[in-house]
């Protein structure tokens, strides 16, 4: 039998902690959390973790931070003209800024920056307290910290995250990334190398980024010639560049600047009689303000910019902000040579023009009966984009729209009188019809060897008149298409010497199927009957020998021939092609075109710009002449040997360059002038041994021009542009441009090229006019506003 068991008993229940206690360890694992978040927080931070903190400064841009800087541009010879940028700064080393500089913003904005690495732990605290108690005595951010919000966008764009977006916590995460980087910065740099890249960084207002380009817009000088108030005036700038911008908020400025100055002397870097000298002077500025593209004005930067920004877009550069450093092809001194002999020229014959129209009391807008043209003004107005505007303004309001049209205000013009400009009391109406009297020029120098612009002038004045006569413009070239003609005779059998008599003909042809017939007239309705040299009826222009050559050798082909040497404009296939009414072309494409007769029958594509640099000098690329054979080296001499007989020849139309001083060491030029119907563009093509040199001349559009050959014709309005450009360039010893025959053809020419030049009868003395098209049905379609259109009925 078994012994009883003891009964069962619960077991005594265990003693329950007190709260204290699970407090404690709660707040102990709150703690142990904390700081572990604490280490953790500036790595997650860096790391960008599940991309809530927005991206931080790589190692690669600390190590060299890109900052934005405007592109330059310069010419051949090594001239500064002009810059690109949308930040406009300019780095400088600390040595050429004024150590006064220094002092103003270490005693403004951070007076322990020399104490500190990065963080100024008793500008923080002092700052903290200050939101607490809501007295608040200064910023806790030391320069390092500027420097890193503004070198690196902490608060914008990729570097925001997905905490960026949510109040006070966006602050704190900024404020982290700028305390790292700024303990990164000052790892890495010295105190003045931070110091220089603050300065070269920051924004001073009025688009003036670093402390050059800031120097320059509101004193006009440089960093390193800063006085004690300037430099105070542009420290204090910083801390609100618009609020502080002397220019527009000048007694706040003033406030500013000195409150700089008293810290200045608080810091005892001023002595306290010299600040308070100093907060009595007013504020003195010289401003100036660089604009978005910085430089003198003119025609050919378009191109430039026009074919950078394309190679940056291909190559992932931005040229308003990685420091290019542009090289053009463009001589400083060739382009001032160019300019001065435009506007010589242009200034005495826009007397000329004002003159001639004057004593007809008359506006030189003209049908092709010499009749002013009724509402031509109006109907022009109206396809302004100012008249755009102001009909969309005044919709359904046309007594509105014509009130406005024809209100008057003070407007700045452009004149030849004086300084280049005026103001007058003008309405729309009135400032167009005053611009439409004006004639304008285009004007292009080239290397036809390398294919280098020398000089570009796409017109008058590029503050008033932004078309560009060079590239842009395109006009009926006239007499100077007729060279397209020989080039195609001569590379297909003919010779120099070979003959075609002056008489007058009937071309016979067939369009749409309809036979067709067109009888050109020599500009005096003549014909010599003599049977010409084609080289002395190219040098005279002759029409009626250029007819009849098109005709053996198809006008198809010359069309053909003017493209391949360098002519890219669409040309029509019309018997009248070698007179200049197959197309319109430009500047441009003639000097290219005639180019290729200099360089030995190469085509030399034109260029504008020979290498591009980093910001460090380095060369990122170089262009190279880019040529290809377009005819025969035999072919191309020939017509260097035609040209020339402009001069050559009794009668021939450029020897009004006889008056220039162009001919000595047995100098040799070529050239052609060209005119359209009714006078409307007068052209020049001239060629040398070194350059090739194109010239335009005409009104703004076909119906503006002189009524006759005395003044309108192009040996009489583009040549003497041409000829007062070569004496400048030969004069100038240093550009290397000599005076001296054409090379010799180095081997021997298969074709007779020396003959003799036929004398005109005595009843009519051989003039150098260039005879133009001079028949009603070609006069009406040179004088056509649109461009050129050719009837079923040529």
């Amino acid at each position: 039998m078994s012994a009883p068991q003891a009964p069962k008993t619960n077991p005594a229940p265990r003693p329950r902690r007190p709260w204290s206690n699970r407090l404690s360890r709660a707040a102990w694992a709150v703690f142990v959390m904390g700081v572990g978040f604490f280490l953790l927080y500036p790595i997650l931070v860096s790391m960008n973790f599940l991309f809530l903190f927005g991206k931080s400064p790589s190692l690669e841009e600390l190590e060299d931070p890109k900052v934005e800087q405007p592109s330059e541009i310069y010419t051949a010879d090594g001239v500064l003209i002009g810059k690109y940028f949308r930040e406009n700064r300019v780095p400088v080393p600390l040595s050429k800024m004024s150590p006064l500089l220094i002092k103003a913003l270490v005693a403004t904005e951070d007076v322990r920056y020399y104490e500190h690495s990065g963080i100024d732990l008793t500008a923080l605290a002092r700052a903290a307290s200050g939101v607490v108690t809501g007295n608040k005595s200064g910023g806790g951010s030391t320069i390092t910290q500027q420097l890193a919000k503004n070198l690196y966008n902490t608060r914008r764009g990729e570097t925001r995250g997905g905490l960026g977006y949510i109040p006070v916590v966006s602050t704190l995460v900024s404020k982290t990334k700028e305390w790292l980087t700024a303990v990164e910065l000052e790892r890495r740099y010295t105190k003045e190398e931070i110091l220089r890249m603050y300065f070269n960084t920051v924004e001073y207002g009025s688009k003036a980024y670093g402390i050059k380009v800031a120097a320059k817009t509101f004193y006009s000088t440089s960093p390193d010639s800063l006085t004690a108030d300037q430099a105070a005036m542009l420290v204090g700038m910083l801390n609100n560049p618009t609020a502080y911008n002397p220019r527009f908020h000048p007694e706040a400025a003033r406030k500013r600047r000195n409150l700089v100055l008293t810290r200045m002397g608080q810091a005892g870097m001023l002595p306290a009689t010299e600040v308070a000298a100093l907060q009595q002077q007013p504020i003195a500025l010289k401003y100036q303000v660089e604009k978005h593209i910085d430089g003198p004005p003119t025609y050919f930067r378009g191109a430039v910019s026009q074919f950078v920004n394309e190679w940056c877009e291909k190559n992932g550069y931005d040229m308003y902000r990685d420091g290019l450093k542009i090289y053009t092809t463009i001589d400083s001194r060739m382009q001032q040579y160019a300019e001065e002999s435009v506007q010589d020229r242009m200034k005495r014959l826009q007397q000329q023009f004002d003159r001639f129209w004057k004593n007809r009391n008359s506006n030189p807008w003209v049908d092709e009966d010499g009749n002013e043209i009724p509402g031509f003004i109006e109907t022009q107005m109206k396809r302004t984009e100012q008249y755009k505007e102001l009909a969309a303004r005044y919709k359904g309001r046309p007594d509105l729209l014509e009130q406005a049209l024809n209100a008057k205000h003070p407007t700045k013009v452009f004149t030849w009188k004086g300084d280049g400009d005026t103001t007058l009391l003008l309405s729309p109406l009135d400032s167009l019809a005053y611009y439409k009297h004006f004639l304008h020029a285009g004007m292009m120098s080239m290397d036809p060897f390398t294919g280098q612009i020398k000089a570009w002038v796409g017109g008058l004045d590029y503050q008033f008149f932004q078309y560009d006569h060079v590239k842009q413009g395109k006009r009926q070239a006239g007499s100077t298409f007729k060279p397209f003609v020989y080039l195609t005779a001569l590379d297909n059998g003919y010779a120099p010497c070979d003959r075609i008599r002056d008489e007058r003909v009937t071309i016979n042809y067939v369009e749409d199927g309809k036979p067709m017939e067109w009888k050109p007239d020599n500009v005096t309705r003549e014909y010599t009957g003599i049977n010409m040299t084609l080289r002395h009826a190219m040098a005279r222009s002759v029409n009626s020998v250029t007819a009849q050559l098109t005709e053996r050798v198809g006008w198809a082909n010359v069309a053909k021939y003017a493209h391949k040497v360098g002519i890219k404009s669409p040309l029509l296939s019309v018997p009248s092609i070698g007179l200049g009414s197959g197309g319109d072309v430009s500047v441009y494409e003639m000097v290219n075109a005639y180019s290729t007769f200099v360089n030995q029958g190469f085509q030399s594509e034109p260029m504008i710009v020979t290498r591009i640099e980093d910001r460090n000098g380095n060369v990122i690329k170089q262009f190279d002449p880019k040529q290809r054979r377009a005819i025969p080296s035999e072919t191309a001499w020939l017509m260097l040997y035609m040209l020339r007989g402009g001069m050559d020849e009794p009668g021939g139309t450029s020897q009004a360059l006889w008056e220039y001083e162009l001919w000595k060491k047995d100098n040799q030029i070529g050239g052609k002038t060209g005119t359209t119907s009714n006078y409307s563009d007068g052209w020049y093509m001239g060629v040398s041994k070194d350059l090739v040199t194109g010239v335009w001349v005409g009104g703004e559009d076909r119906s503006i021009h002189f009524q006759g050959s005395q003044q309108g014709e192009g040996g009489r309005t583009a040549l003497p542009i041409f000829g007062k450009y070569m004496e400048k360039v030969y004069e100038d010893e240093d550009l290397g441009i000599t005076m001296g025959p054409f090379p010799k053809y180095p081997g021997k020419i298969s074709r007779k090229y020396i003959c003799v030049s036929e004398s005109e009868p005595r009843r009519r003395r051989a003039e150098s006019v260039d005879t133009i098209v001079a028949d009603n049905l070609l006069e009406q379609l040179n004088n056509a506003e649109t461009p050129l259109a050719v009837p079923d009925s040529l």
